[in-house]
């Protein structure tokens, strides 16, 4: 009999996965990773609601403190980037360093077991041409999670499972119910597992980032007002600047060395290239001349046609056809070809 580790939140959505799997004859062991003490999905209830599921199918459950490896990974990672004046976007940080990889460790090292699953929402199918796996989008398009999934490697992809790849959002809850799931009509998660902890990204950062009163400026550096720190703003930010302007006003800049958040029109948050660095190419292997892609550059923008120039580093610069509104640096940029992920990286710039 096939075995399997299942990720196991406390959400319908992994125990969906997990009772599919195990109707399906697989030797499902359930696995919920220890992130941070509070409300979060994946932590305190979840682990209760997760505990329920594995003892309502049968099947074991291992839960690994892995507190230390978040501090690490995705606290530190998102106080220093918003302390450098940039938006990091933990969730693809967190599937790499923190989820997908120690899941898979975990399960070879200390279980035998070489397979894992989880309840994303995205396809992975091997292309026989190339003998590379392919991260491809969700049939349900309105949750579809492969924009988050693009820095695994093609030896995590082999040896993952995504069972609700194939299936919209509506047929998960109609199974879970069918089921008998507790977790039915448990409420969608609206937020990063840090903001339903803390209630805000504000308040998890004030209680790193000590605010610190500074200017806000115009593109040619008059004072147009204050604001009450730097880690409050976001590139393409409209509401909550705080000033009274006779026009819309975006954040188009953030200096953290000056302290100084910088307005300006919408237009002047438009921008026809960018570099990303930290690239993984994910279904193709790197190419060496430049390629023509559709690129997304937050998850839930309309992916844009550009191309991608190749630099090295592991870095690209992309050059969009049509100027883009609020690239933001530290979030993701992740380019398709269709329903194929070809690649992403980290926004590194204009």
């Amino acid at each position: 009999m096939d075995k399997v580790v299942v990720g196991l939140s406390g959400g319908v959505d992994s125990s969906v996965a997990a009772a599919t799997l195990h109707r399906q004859g697989f030797e499902v062991v359930g696995l919920t990773l220890w992130l941070m003490k509070g409300k979060g999905q994946c932590c305190s209830e979840g682990m209760v609601d997760a505990a329920q599921l594995c003892e309502a199918l049968g099947i074991p459950y291992h839960v690994v403190d892995s507190r230390e490896v978040f501090q690490q990974q995705i606290v530190d990672y998102l106080v220093s980037g918003y302390g450098a004046g940039i938006t990091p976007l933990p969730c693809s940080q967190c599937n790499k360093a923190v989820k997908f990889g120690p899941m898979l460790d975990y399960a070879r090292r200390e279980l035998g077991i070489d397979r894992i699953a989880t309840g994303h929402y995205a396809r992975i199918l091997h292309n026989s041409q190339t003998d590379r796996f392919q991260l491809c989008r969700a049939v349900d398009p309105g949750k579809d999670q492969s924009y988050f999934l693009y820095d695994l490697n093609q030896e995590i992809l082999a040896h993952t499972l995504f069972p609700l790849g194939d299936q919209t959002k509506t047929e998960t809850r109609r199974m879970a119910a069918e089921f008998g799931l507790h977790t039915a009509e448990k409420p969608e998660s609206q937020d990063l597992c840090l903001i339903e902890a803390h209630g805000s990204m504000r308040t998890f950062l004030d209680q790193y980032l000590t605010p610190r009163t500074g200017e806000i400026v115009d593109r040619s550096g008059r004072v147009l007002g204050q604001h009450d720190g730097v880690h409050h703003y976001t590139i393409g930010q409209r509401k909550g600047i705080g000033i009274a302007a006779d026009r819309p006003l975006y954040v188009i800049g953030l200096d953290a060395g000056k302290n100084q958040v910088i307005v300006g029109d919408r237009t002047d948050a438009q921008t026809p290239e960018f570099t990303a660095q930290r690239v993984n190419w994910v279904s193709i292997a790197a190419p060496t001349m430049p390629i023509q892609a559709e690129v997304q550059i937050r998850y839930r923008s309309q992916p844009v046609p550009a191309t991608i120039v190749p630099l090295p580093d592991q870095r690209v610069k992309v050059v969009l056809d049509e100027p883009e509104f609020s690239v933001t640096p530290g979030q993701a940029a992740v380019w398709y070809r269709g329903e194929v992920l070809l690649g992403g990286g980290v926004i590194e710039g204009k």
